[in-house]
């Protein structure tokens, strides 16, 4: 794929020390925000269903550093990474989760509906795949507007088992919509591993019969992330239309809940050491030649801090609103 100007200018930036240190700091605060979430979870302060996002933090931070902040975002039920990394404050999740009226959506949805509209998070919803759709809708309406948006659908591997994901991939081809594709494959959905569920390992190639070209990437790489995620958005930029990439993750912690490597009361294959020597801020650190990120790192953890504490003196909604946005209301003439 051959790529413009800026699009190279960009990929050679992406080794620079300063971009690294700003991909550390991302998947660091994702990471200790998803590991306070996961407390609040386990001492019972949180009571909605979280699906937390450790071990899966290059994707996020990979992807969206290759967006603008007009490009948007669609995720699914563990999109905390993916609105952290596309600019969502921390207190508005924290919020979010604990059902404040300072969450991001008002404390009305919980950790699995997030809203950002100022950055571009257009919406996560817990139904599987169920977002893919309205990122093609957002990139068909970019494409009449012509002001060069990249839409951007996250998904996990599960979801490539619906059958709209496919209707999509048709229909973004078909109209060559600015649409990227990223299927977030940690090899589970829910309790059942890849090989559970499919003959062939070959999630990548799941876009070809509609013409949409794929990649497989190491998800534990931010660099490779981006770089894959770059001639994606580029390519799309220039009217080319949509691609897939199957980045190749895996989730420390449960489906749902805190707990490591048990999904819904079943254990795992036992693959949790395997991956936590993968560690993608781990492999990060490595580039950043020896570093002394003590100070970022207590700088991250003052923030989270602070951003918690803010979260839980915050108001709780008025139950006057409960049936808000419920219905449509209307004031009568006579």
């Amino acid at each position: 794929m051959s790529l413009n100007t800026s699009t190279a200018v960009s990929l050679a930036a992406a080794s620079d020390q300063t971009w690294l240190l700003a991909r550390w700091r991302e998947m660091q605060r994702i990471r200790r925000a998803e590991e306070s979430i996961g407390d609040m979870v386990e001492t019972g302060e949180v009571h909605c269903p979280c699906h937390l996002y450790i071990g899966q933090e290059a994707v996020a931070s990979g992807v969206c550093a290759a967006l603008t902040r007009h490009d948007t975002v669609w995720g699914g039920h563990r999109s905390h990474g993916h609105y952290l990394a596309k600019g969502g404050s921390l207190e508005g999740l924290f919020a979010e989760v604990l059902g404040k009226v300072t969450g991001c959506s008002e404390g009305r949805g919980g950790s699995m509906h997030l809203l950002a509209e100022d950055v571009g998070i257009l919406g996560t919803v817990p139904i599987v795949a169920g977002t893919v759709p309205l990122a093609a809708g957002a990139a068909l309406a970019s494409k009449l507007r012509g002001d060069g948006a990249v839409a951007v659908a996250f998904f996990g591997d599960g979801s490539l088992e619906e059958g709209h994901i496919h209707e999509t991939l048709n229909l973004a081809a078909l109209y060559r919509l600015p649409v990227l594709f990223v299927c977030e494959n940690n090899l589970y959905s829910s309790h059942l591993h890849l090989h559970e569920r499919r003959v062939k390992d070959n999630l990548s190639q799941a876009g070809e019969f509609h013409g949409v070209p794929g990649a497989c990437v190491d998800g534990n790489d931010v660099e490779a992330v981006f770089s894959a995620a770059l001639e994606a958005t580029d390519r799309a930029r220039r009217g080319l239309g949509p691609t897939l990439l199957e980045c190749r993750t895996f989730r420390w912690r449960g489906h749902v809940g805190a707990s490591s490597d048990v999904d819904v009361g079943v254990h795992r294959r036992g693959e949790l050491a395997e991956w936590l020597e993968r560690d993608p801020i781990a492999r990060l650190e490595q580039r950043l030649n020896g570093l002394d990120l003590t100070p970022e790192l207590q700088a991250i953890e003052d923030e989270i801090r602070q951003a918690l504490d803010a979260a839980r003196h915050a108001a709780l909604p008025a139950p006057r609103r409960l049936m808000s946005h419920v219905w449509e209301e209307t004031t009568c003439a006579n």
